[in-house]
């Protein structure tokens, strides 16, 4: 069983790095394998008397004493890296600072095992031992030593051989941390214990050979890092810094900590951040998961490359096996972290507690501290400071965002800056803002559609009240964090602290273009539902359609635009039969969302009546958008035509305004259509061409056209 008890997360640095003395220092222990196989080639041949010409398969008796001998004179051409043994007749290998020795003491092995890993490792450094167990098995094709062999040569009586079989047994530290394998020979199956062979694993090998070269079978799920980023990096606060520290100096037990939340990236810094400066594994848990054939070996070779790296484990998607069909690998996993001693770290997003698997361990959970609105300010200052302490409490107001998306954001931003122009160096705000939509969630355009703003404060004619409202809401984002976390208004609302906002008003009155307005104001990426996705004639798939997106939207820092809201967010009414009663549950499912998402919904309805007063009280702004007088269209009839549009300047727009009593949706449609038809007649727009529009568009909405009224 492992034993790791010196190894923590502030890994010594011990000086058993030495790759030419350790490996020197096993071909000198070689020699006293060789006094050993030399005692059991006599006790053979006094037992034949010589009358077996035949014994070793045609391997000579001279043959046999070269190959005892070469041996000696090759460590006598090293004399400086021999040892004096200290382990006498229990143990072969020396004590002194190697790898060897190293080994023994992270996995607890005695002298017994030292020396029966030492004479499976000969025939990884000398050729000539395959010969030698071939002759001692009387069969030049068994190569490996098994162990019935092993006990011959290490146990002089029966009593011990008795005694030392359990130390190859599948609970002796050597098999369970599979250090080394035990395979059948293929021409003999199911042997007895006595009968299989033994190999030492490939990876241990390399390792005492000096390699720090990550196990093959975990190059696809596995990576290595040296740990840099310390919590100053993260502007996490102190008290929790703390606790997290005083919790890995724990050595004497095993100790488990799994951070919960955030993004993955973000439990992978907060690791980094304990192992400041040290070796790290880290283990995809989720790929992992993925091979169930090989799972349990692979655990073993993971906990057992950490202990050989000298690096604190980190189990990434821990949170993968908490699925009811991976009960059995969850169940492996925790057996093996039962057998670790020391730190280990786990990762995910799902809360999980254990219910008696860790009986043995200290289990704690912690959710990953995301960093507050004046953390995300110092963070931004430390990555893109030079564009101004006022556009930073904006960005940082903005967009919630943990300490690694702000990192990468950052990056992000330096790259932009490079591409938009290679001259300048310095991160522009633009930039900036870019690099944080870029940031975003992306999962929404699965059941929303991404719209670009690309309207303005100047394209939206609307009463002077109703566009300083729109301006209060865009301040109550930009501010928000500064009330709730700052003036502690967060402690005194346990839900409620997103933007929900009402647009109502006819058709064609500006809804959408000051849903669009904002957004650019904002800097925000804003999403509007598709309701042909969202609803849903089987039950309860409506829910979890609108979960999927206000989840995604939770982290997705943009605006939810709900478009016809009045569909999705209408009064309830009485239940008269099942249908009605599972339109209720809907609506108060939506209520809920609501009242819990932190985030900015639009909702956008042409019958404000038909929406439920529930939803009304918990809406933080209602905007009423009212159908333009004479006035309002006379400057839309105005501001609809773009610079390059040639247009005639007898065109009556005072006259059109006065005589057709027509929403702004409209007016554009009709500046639109006469913009067509004069390009076909003329190339420069005309009076007639927009009465001829206004006409079709009056047939579109389905009024009716008095005679001459067009004239």
């Amino acid at each position: 069983m492992m034993n790791p008890s010196e190894v923590s997360v502030k890994a010594e640095k011990a000086n058993v790095r030495c790759g030419p003395g350790s490996v020197t220092h096993l071909f000198s222990n070689l020699s006293r394998i060789d006094e050993r196989i030399k005692r059991q080639v006599e006790k053979i041949r006094q037992t034949d008397n010589g009358k077996d010409e035949y014994k070793g398969l045609f391997i000579s008796e001279q043959e046999i004493d070269r190959l005892l001998v070469n041996h000696e004179q090759i460590c006598c051409s090293h004399p400086e890296h021999e040892c004096a043994s200290s382990a006498g007749e229990e143990g072969i290998v020396d004590q002194c600072e190697c790898r060897f020795f190293e080994l023994s003491r992270l996995f607890g092995l005695n002298g017994f095992d030292r020396n029966a890993l030492l004479i499976c490792l000969a025939p990884e450094l000398d050729h000539r031992y395959e010969k030698l167990y071939g002759y001692l098995q009387d069969d030049v094709t068994k190569k490996r030593p098994s162990v019935d062999l092993i006990l011959s040569l290490l146990c002089p009586s029966f009593e011990l051989k008795l005694e030392c079989r359990r130390r190859l047994g599948p609970a002796s530290p050597l098999v369970e941390n599979q250090l080394i394998q035990l395979f059948d020979d293929p021409t003999h199956p199911h042997p007895t214990l006595l009968s299989q062979f033994v190999r030492v694993d490939q990876r241990v090998v390399n390792y005492l050979l000096g390699s720090d070269n990550l196990d093959v079978r975990l190059r696809s799920c596995c990576t290595t890092v040296v740990s840099t980023t310390s919590f100053n990096d993260l502007a996490t606060p102190a008290e929790y810094s703390e606790r997290l520290k005083r919790i890995a100096s724990v050595r004497d037990q095993s100790v488990i900590l799994y951070l919960q939340g955030a993004t993955a990236e973000d439990r992978e810094l907060t690791v980094c951040a304990v192992t400041h400066n040290n070796q790290l594994l880290i283990v995809d848990g989720k790929r992992l998961a993925g091979n169930p054939d090989d799972f349990q070996q692979l655990c073993t070779v993971a906990f057992r490359e950490a202990l050989l790296q000298r690096a604190a484990l980190y189990w990434a998607d821990f949170d993968a096996y908490l699925a009811d069909d991976k009960s059995t690998l969850l169940a492996t996993l925790l057996s093996e972290l039962t057998r670790r001693k020391g730190l280990t770290f786990l990762g995910g997003v799902d809360p999980w507690e254990p219910a008696g698997e860790l009986p043995e361990a200290l289990f704690l959970r912690t959710e990953v501290h995301r960093p507050t609105y004046t953390e995300r300010q110092t963070l931004w200052m430390r990555t893109v400071g030079e564009i101004g302490f006022l556009e930073l409490s904006s960005l940082s107001s903005k967009f919630k965002f943990t300490a690694a998306q702000i990192r990468n954001a950052s990056r992000t931003a330096r790259n932009l800056a490079k591409w938009n122009n290679a001259e300048v160096s310095d991160v522009q705000l633009a930039d900036v803002y870019e690099a944080c939509r870029l940031q975003c969630n992306r999962k929404l355009t699965s059941l929303t559609r991404k719209i670009k703003p690309h309207y303005t404060w100047n394209d939206i004619i609307l009463p002077a009240d109703r566009i300083q409202q729109l301006r209060e809401i865009c301040n109550s984002l930009k501010y928000r964090s500064l009330v709730y976390e700052q003036w502690g208004f967060e402690g005194k609302l346990a839900l409620g602290k997103g933007l929900n906002i009402l647009f109502a008003g006819p058709p064609g009155t500006g809804k959408t273009m000051a849903a669009d307005i904002m957004a650019g104001e904002l800097g925000l990426d804003l999403y509007k539902t598709d309701l042909s996705i969202v609803v849903s004639k089987y039950i309860g798939e409506t829910e979890k359609n609108l979960s999927r997106i206000f989840a995604e939207a939770e982290t997705s820092n943009s605006i939810l635009f709900f478009d016809e809201a009045d569909a999705l967010f209408g009064k309830r009414s009485e239940v008269r039969d099942s249908h009605d009663r599972y339109a209720n549950i809907e609506t108060n499912y939506l209520l809920q969302k609501m009242e819990e998402h932190e985030g900015v919904v639009i909702l956008a309805t042409n019958f404000r009546k038909n929406m439920d007063e529930a939803f009304v009280r918990r809406l933080n702004f209602t905007v009423d958008f009212p159908f333009p007088d004479e006035h309002d269209r006379r400057r839309i009839w105005e501001s609809i035509w773009p610079k390059e549009t040639p247009r005639q300047m007898e065109i009556d727009l005072r006259g059109i305004a006065k005589r057709f009593e027509i929403a702004g949706g409209n007016i554009r449609n009709i500046a639109l259509g006469a913009a067509f038809l004069a390009a076909d007649n003329g190339g420069i727009v005309t009076m007639q061409h927009l009465l001829h529009a206004t006409r079709r568009e009056y047939q579109k909405m389905g009024k009716v056209v008095g005679h001459g009224e067009f004239e």
